[in-house]
């Protein structure tokens, strides 16, 4: 292995380190506990070390989510993999969506509450964002009834799943109810 080699290994793992540590300080504490200093200090680097992988928070965020992304994306592709039938499939990735937010509470807060400084929903998304979206639209695309754009259809179910699991976070809904919610969706929205 060359120098060059190694030292681009040694970035890429501090890097990793930064955001495991990032996650697992906003798990534990909130993101508001989530500050350079702090961080530097639990991975035992200088700050300037940090700010020559991210700029700030900010990117720390956005870089959460992105590896948030990606594990929703395998998540509720597992989910529906071995659900028989579209309607099981549909109830899969539902509850997979909703017990993904409530098990990953900072992730989850990374990816659509707070300001990680990315695109959504645009050419220059990246591409874990699309590739997230890609997973609820491979399931959701195939019951979306005649006439009903798959796209279009998986926005507005992703927007009831994003609305019950943050009120449902927020102590807005019960939380004893939520098969029953899951259900009600499958239900009314998708064509099965």
């Amino acid at each position: 292995m060359s120098v060059q080699e190694r030292k681009q290994r040694e970035r890429a793992d501090r890097e990793r380190l930064i955001v495991a540590t990032a996650r697992e300080v906003a798990e534990q504490q909130g993101w508001d506990a989530v500050t350079t200093r702090l961080l530097a200090q639990r991975i035992e680097y200088s700050q300037p070390v940090l700010y020559s992988h991210f700029r700030g928070k900010r990117e720390i965020i956005g870089a959460v989510a992105l590896e948030g992304a990606t594990e929703m994306a395998a998540t509720l592709r597992a989910a529906t993999s071995s659900a028989d039938g579209p309607r099981a499939r549909v109830t899969a990735l539902a509850r997979a969506y909703l017990t993904f937010a409530e098990h990953n509470p900072a992730v989850y807060d990374a990816m659509f509450q707070l300001d990680g400084g990315l695109t959504f929903a645009k050419d220059d998304t990246p591409e874990p964002l699309k590739d997230a979206f890609a997973a609820l639209l491979e399931c959701l695309g195939e019951v979306a009834g005649p006439g009903v754009h798959p796209g279009l259809f998986t926005e507005v179910f992703w927007a009831a799943l994003h609305g019950l699991a943050t009120l449902t976070r927020a102590g807005r809904l019960p939380p004893e109810h939520t098969e029953q919610r899951v259900e009600l969706l499958v239900d009314r929205l998708a064509v099965l």
